[in-house]
């Protein structure tokens, strides 16, 4: 198992090696503070999950911090998990979209049911991620986007995840 000073080490050399040389030049605005629903699904478990997310800063230009809490049912195990994100958006030439990547440190806590009350049990885990997403405007000015995540160490392999952003 990795330890959290370990994971937290990674996630940070992680999100600093995603900052480009070269900025790009782009016409897509700046990245609106924002909150919101998200919803998607998981493997390892595979899981039907749902939560809310919010997205803060930019910390430094082009940086967010998109902290999330997600709900997971599916495959005898209800998962409650606390994501801590960093996304770096890329601007691009005459579009709209802006895709970003990214990387974070999750807390995950597992309830297994095995059908038998002797046999289920807690988890509490950590992991870290990896993310590629990207956002959209809406008319109404609020954001949509969709995601994918890579988990590392004992966090879902994979996540699908789309959502809102209201602005705030």
């Amino acid at each position: 198992m990795i330890s959290l000073r370990s994971m937290l080490a990674l996630v940070a050399s992680t999100a600093l090696a995603l900052v480009p040389v070269s900025s790009f030049a782009g016409s897509a605005g700046p990245i609106d503070q924002g909150i919101g629903p998200r919803v998607g699904f998981s493997s390892s478990p595979d899981q039907f999950v749902f939560g809310g997310q919010g997205t803060f800063g930019p910390i430094v230009e082009n940086l967010t911090f998109d902290p999330s809490l997600e709900f997971g049912f599916g495959d005898h195990t209800t998962t409650v998990e606390g994501n801590f994100d960093l996304h770096y958006h890329f601007r691009l030439k005459d579009t709209n979209w802006t895709p970003y990547a990214g990387a974070g440190a999750s807390i995950a806590n597992y309830s297994h049911d095995n059908n038998f009350p002797e046999n289920d049990h807690n988890d509490t885990v950590a992991g870290g991620s990896l993310i590629l997403g990207a956002g959209a405007p809406t008319p109404s000015g609020n954001r949509f986007f969709g995601e994918i995540k890579f988990g590392l160490g004992d966090v879902p392999s994979f996540k699908f995840m789309v959502g809102w952003n209201f602005k705030i």
